[in-house]
């Protein structure tokens, strides 16, 4: 037995894959201020893993640190509460995150993670809980949650929340993170960003791509990232993902992508990725069905 305690579920780690947004147009703001968008979803292939451990009835734990993240505020120990409710029987868990995807980088680490929760212990609580009120618990937790639950690529509205499933090429994608950290609340509430783009089909998007409405922001408030996309662009059209400060690019092939990260600035970190259009916590939750077998 691990020195974690008793591990609740098959001793494979649950993946919480990052994401990146195609593109990103901001159509309107709603009343409540929150913004409306429109935006293409994909998974890429590099993840954080996640590990659970048995504890006692409504004991809820992070047994990782995470730099300037209180327990309490933590995504994953709040997914967790949110998924037990009141339920009085549910056992305890300890939750163990091995970090990869880089955090405040614009590819959805912090909710992957809490939709990997969400979604790995409704399978070990035995919950049978439907993906969709899964979803549905993930938003209130963060705007991106929804789609790493449904665990497809898919067109995004409203917040991001309504989902549409899109089966996209599954390029090789040099992953650039500057020496920047970028706010999201910042950037959305710049004066500066454009709201009132006009609203496009998903096929207007397949024929043009779109582009990246924050892009003028973050490029104009922080200089590393402007620096990194311009040096992204020597090899191919060079876009940054959500509000930042991770900056991507599709590259014709995983040789040629190696060759430039192999260019890239020491200061700055690199990643060679392939898009997926399928999440990899597909695969892992019907890999825990077959072994309990609770397949549904």
């Amino acid at each position: 037995m691990s020195a974690a305690g008793e591990r609740l579920g098959r001793p494979e780690p649950w993946p919480a894959p990052g994401k990146l947004n195609l593109f990103l147009h901001v159509v309107g703001r709603r009343p409540d201020g929150y913004h409306r968008l429109q935006t293409a979803f994909q998974f890429i292939d590099l993840h954080d893993e996640l590990r659970f451990w048995r504890r006692p009835t409504g004991v809820v734990e992070r047994l990782s640190e995470l730099p300037g993240v209180p327990p309490e505020d933590d995504l994953c120990v709040r997914a967790a509460r949110v998924l037990a409710g009141d339920r009085p029987a549910v056992p305890g868990v300890a939750i163990e995150v091995h970090k990869r995807l880089p955090m405040q980088a614009g590819v959805g680490g912090g909710s992957s993670d809490a939709a990997t929760v969400l979604v790995a212990l409704n399978e070990l609580w035995g919950m049978r809980r439907p993906v969709d009120e899964l979803a549905t618990l993930g938003l209130a937790l963060g705007a991106d949650v929804p789609v790493f639950v449904h665990g497809r690529s898919a067109w995004g509205e409203g917040v991001g929340e309504q989902l549409t499933a899109l089966e996209l090429p599954e390029p090789v994608f040099l992953l650039v993170r500057p020496d920047a950290t970028v706010s999201t609340a910042e950037i959305f509430k710049a004066p500066e960003l454009t709201r009132d783009s006009s609203a496009i089909t998903i096929r207007d998007f397949l024929l043009t791509g779109g582009r990246n409405d924050c892009e003028a922001v973050v490029r104009r408030r922080f200089p590393a990232v402007a620096e990194a996309l311009d040096w992204l662009a020597q090899f191919a059209p060079a876009r940054l993902t959500g509000t930042g400060s991770c900056v991507f690019a599709a590259m014709p092939d995983e040789v040629r992508a190696r060759e430039a990260l192999e260019r890239l600035p020491r200061r700055w970190t690199g990643y060679v990725v392939r898009g997926l259009n399928c999440s990899p916590l597909v695969a892992r939750l019907q890999l825990e069905q077959r072994g309990s077998g609770s397949g549904r």
